[in-house]
């Protein structure tokens, strides 16, 4: 046989081997048998526990043959990680998550099974300084807040527009789309108050000074608001939550400090499913603690640990309307963990012949 024929015939062969390892990306949340939830039996499932990710790999993506020859000809690539995920949020197919140890946004891609990262686009400042907060609006503009920069990155189709907010920031730290308003309103730390901004980063308001009366806050860190507009701030060395009206007009304060459910030690994330119930984490008690928006604690979930739906000093919380899915950052563990919102079944109207 000629040595060209040779030649093209080992290589045809190599391909076809190399292709034979290709495949299909697997199940997001396989099964899990037994799998956690809250609250425990008796009582009706609430919340139920559906995997984690802390690398790409754990989001299950196939490979395809020119993946597959890559890492023949160059070897694996050590797959990209959490560092230290504090902040997140999701229009139900991406997630983003805020890392500030790593100063990056990381951008989960969960239909095409793709991890990501945002950029700056600069050449000269293509790391974030502290990514601690990020929202969506209902256009699909990604907002970041960068502490250390004091400002509020915008992002359209993942591609860095413009930074806003430096001029009224001093350590920015929660975020949230106010979409009944149209405006972003931002928790800053240090200043001990709410900043509602524009889109094109105009100041409207501010609400807030340092004290423990109504309204009043001691380092809050982060907010979000329910379907009415009702806004919620956590307090957090007021060690409580407070909750505002559109306005910003102090409403009620929710907790106090204590060890015990319905109290807090460090309230940092907050988070509103579809039927308006306030999720609090406590990175003190590794816990997310559930309320109704009347401020009645309905339950919680979590302890500390690593196993599933266990925490290690967790921050962030979002909830996806799309999915009904609750993703909570968390934190030392480095992951983010995920979980299925279960709401009650509305009764069923009884048929005219069960009426007879």
């Amino acid at each position: 046989m000629p040595r060209w024929l040779c030649k093209q015939l080992c290589i045809g062969l190599t391909a076809i081997s190399i292709a034979g390892c290709a495949s299909a990306p697997k199940e997001l949340f396989p099964k899990i048998e037994n799998a956690p939830v809250w609250p425990d039996v008796p009582e009706a499932p609430r919340i139920r526990y559906l995997g984690a990710f802390s690398t790409e790999n754990d989001l299950r993506p196939g490979k395809d043959m020119g993946q597959s020859i890559a890492d023949a000809i160059f070897g694996k690539r050590t797959p990209v990680e959490f560092v230290n995920p504090y902040a997140l949020c999701t229009d139900g197919n991406r997630v983003y998550v805020a890392d500030g140890a790593a100063q990056t946004v990381h951008v989960l891609y969960l239909q095409r099974r793709k991890w990501s990262k945002l950029s700056l686009g600069s050449p000269k400042k293509k790391r974030f300084g502290q990514p601690v907060g990020v929202a969506l609006d209902p256009a699909g503009r990604v907002y970041v807040v960068d502490s250390v920069d004091q400002s509020v990155h915008v992002f359209e189709n993942d591609k860095f527009v413009r930074s806003i907010g430096r001029e009224y920031l001093t350590r920015p730290c929660g975020i949230t789309f106010d979409a009944r308003a149209g405006r972003l309103l931002v928790v800053d730390a240090a200043a001990h108050q709410v900043v509602a901004l524009s889109l094109d980063g105009r100041l409207i308001q501010r609400a807030g000074t340092r004290g423990t009366a109504p309204g009043e806050f001691n380092f809050p860190t982060n907010i979000a608001i329910d379907s009415s507009g009702k806004i919620y701030v956590s307090d957090s060395l007021n060690f409580r939550v407070q909750q505002f009206d559109a306005d910003l007009k102090p409403l009620r304060t929710i907790g106090k400090k204590g060890d015990m459910p319905g109290y807090f030690s460090q309230p940092k994330g907050l988070a509103v499913d579809s039927d308006d119930h306030l999720y609090v984490v406590d990175a003190n008690f590794e816990s997310v603690q559930v309320f109704d928006n009347g401020g009645n604690l309905l339950l919680h979930f979590g302890e500390e640990g690593r196993k599933p739906g266990e925490f290690w000093l967790p921050a962030g919380i979002c909830f996806d309307r799309v999915n009904s899915r609750i993703w909570v950052a968390d934190a030392f563990n480095k992951r983010v963990q995920a979980f299925e919102y279960l709401p009650i079944a509305p009764p069923v109207a009884p048929t005219k012949e069960a009426q007879r």
